[in-house]
């Protein structure tokens, strides 16, 4: 829920009168829960990322979850991915009763240190999911040519990256410009709708795969397990053959069905991503030029190997007592209607990782991380009055604090 008083949130929708009109004839149309428009928006998914096979869901937790059972991931498996992240990067692997391994984070983006998973892999690890953190990706290439030694299956957590580009390989060998959510470099990405996205369906999420048998096995997973599709049937016999009625449950699956009213907005706004995109760029730019010449904080940075979709713009605190500092700021910041956020506490740091013997100096630079890095507001419809006014505040807080 916003705090009335923050009058700039850190992240916000925009929904305009075609969203709006896709929304209402959604609700006119005989199906309101998942229907045909679910099906397009998988289409339209496939079409702008270059993935074969798409499937919608209720969260991006619920993806990746989904992702995770369809990797038959088990007790006594380890899935290896970041500290700096939300929550269900790493709860995935426990819901399927594995065991998440946490490795440490470059500095410079906050993404997770390839040299740090190279030190991860054993003979346990199962799944390395990857965290696109604040839409800047990982490098996709390296990571896949180390993972193959230890034949680890990637799941990439794309929530921060639909729009974000890296660099990589044609069929022909040439270097070309890959989208996230190709799945060139992974077994299946997966997306986030929630509002703050670069696109929204209200909630919802996605996974993405070219592996034929992981689609139909996410399709099942996602409505109960169950398929009525004659030609998947187990034993069949007389009683498979008795109706057009009859289905059969083949795995223990949920139902994370994603409604076609929320797919109706999706199908609506995935055709404003790129100018969605560019305008976040546009917003990134011009934060850099304003705080360039500020000493005080770090500004973030992507390789030039990568193309951010920016979801998030973090900066981080210089020199010591930062966290003592980042309070005042960041208290500062709020009472003056600036809704700055901290993304993201160390996973392992929560109370309930703590009960399954994490400890604390696990990952020593997600923990430094931590203690410096605060989110400024960044969404397409941000102005630049917006922005200077931010800035203006950031440098009155600084200065406050010092």
């Amino acid at each position: 829920m916003q705090n009335k008083d923050i009058s700039i949130p850190y992240g916000r929708q925009y929904i305009d009168q075609t969203d709006i009109k896709a929304v209402v004839n959604a609700l006119k149309s005989p199906f309101i829960t998942q229907g045909p428009r679910v099906k397009e928006f998988e289409f339209a998914l496939c079409a702008y990322t270059g993935a074969k096979y798409s499937v919608c869901v209720s969260s991006g937790t619920a993806a990746l979850h989904l992702a995770c059972l369809a990797c038959e991931i088990k007790e006594g498996d380890e899935v290896i991915t970041s500290p700096i992240t939300f929550l269900a990067s790493a709860n995935c692997a426990l819901y399927c009763s594995a065991r998440p391994v946490f490795a440490d984070i470059e500095p410079q983006t906050a993404n997770i240190s390839l040299s740090a998973v190279k030190k991860q892999f054993n003979s346990r690890t199962k799944v390395v999911v990857p965290v696109h953190f604040a839409g800047c990706p990982v490098d996709m290439p390296k990571l896949a040519e180390i993972s193959r030694k230890y034949k680890a299956i990637i799941i990439e957590d794309a929530a921060h990256a639909l729009g974000a580009e890296v660099r990589g390989k044609s069929s022909a060998g040439k270097s070309k410009w890959l989208k996230i959510g190709n799945c060139a470099y992974s077994a299946m990405a997966i997306f986030s709708f929630h509002p703050v996205k670069s696109i929204t369906t209200a909630e919802g999420g996605a996974v993405l795969t070219n592996n034929k048998k992981f689609y139909e096995k996410l399709l099942m997973l996602r409505s109960h397990g169950v398929t009525k599709d004659y030609k998947k049937f187990i034993k069949k016999n007389r009683l498979t053959s008795s109706g057009s009625w009859y289905y059969q449950m083949q795995y223990l699956g949920f139902n994370y069905r994603m409604p076609d009213i929320n797919a109706a907005l999706g199908i609506s706004q995935l055709k404003k991503l790129d100018k969605f995109i560019s305008r976040r760029r546009e917003i990134a730019a011009y934060y850099h030029k304003k705080m360039q010449s500020l000493e005080e904080i770090n500004l973030p940075s992507c390789d030039s190997s990568v193309r951010s979709a920016w979801h998030l713009y973090v900066v981080k605190l210089k020199g010591k007592r930062v966290l003592t500092r980042r309070k005042k700021i960041f208290e500062y910041l709020r009472k003056k209607g600036i809704g700055v956020q901290v993304h993201y506490i160390p996973v392992y740091l929560q109370p309930f990782y703590q009960k399954l013997g994490y400890k604390k100096g696990l990952c020593p630079q997600a923990e430094d991380y931590y203690q410096r890095a605060f989110s400024l507001p960044l969404f397409s419809s941000l102005t630049r009055k917006n922005i200077d006014k931010i800035v203006n505040t950031l440098k009155d807080a600084l200065y406050r604090s010092a």
